[in-house]
């Protein structure tokens, strides 16, 4: 008999419960006004800030009006700010805002909590392999037209 498989259930309470853990530590470090899926918005921008807006959106694999919505609550609380493209007038760009870029400290030490907390008992050949494993489903989803 065929053992049912759980890895999509599993992924799923992973991201609830990570979600709802991030959630209390920002407000533990009184950051309130991002929430977690917020958060990605931000990783990313950190890893290179001054990007397009359809660039954000590849990289944050979030649709462009789900973005939009997000950008807007971002842009409102003071940590982005949209200025139009030296290159191309067309084109909007996105950039972390000082407020932001003050914060990012306390947003590393979260992250880093986070990071603790997902792999504590792991050796790092398992984080590799484990992490492998993730990007080959997210290739195969991708793959198959899922976006957010």
């Amino acid at each position: 008999m065929k053992t049912q498989r759980e890895g999509g259930f599993l992924l799923s309470r992973i991201h609830q419960l990570s979600g709802r853990i991030l959630a209390r530590k920002l407000k533990e470090y009184q950051i309130d006004e991002i929430n977690p899926a917020q958060g990605r918005i931000m990783f990313a921008l950190w890893r290179t800030d001054n990007i397009s807006i359809q660039e954000l959106s590849k990289s944050t694999s979030l649709g462009k009006s789900t973005l939009t919505s997000m950008l807007d609550r971002l842009e409102e609380a003071g940590h982005i700010c949209r200025v139009p493209s030296c290159d191309d007038r067309r084109k909007i760009m996105i950039r972390l805002t000082e407020k932001n870029k003050r914060l990012r400290g306390i947003y590393d030490q979260v992250s880093s909590e986070m990071t603790e907390l997902f792999y504590g008992g792991f050796s790092g050949e398992e984080i590799d392999q484990f992490e492998e494993y993730l990007r080959r489903i997210l290739t195969t989803l991708e793959g198959n037209g899922v976006r957010e």
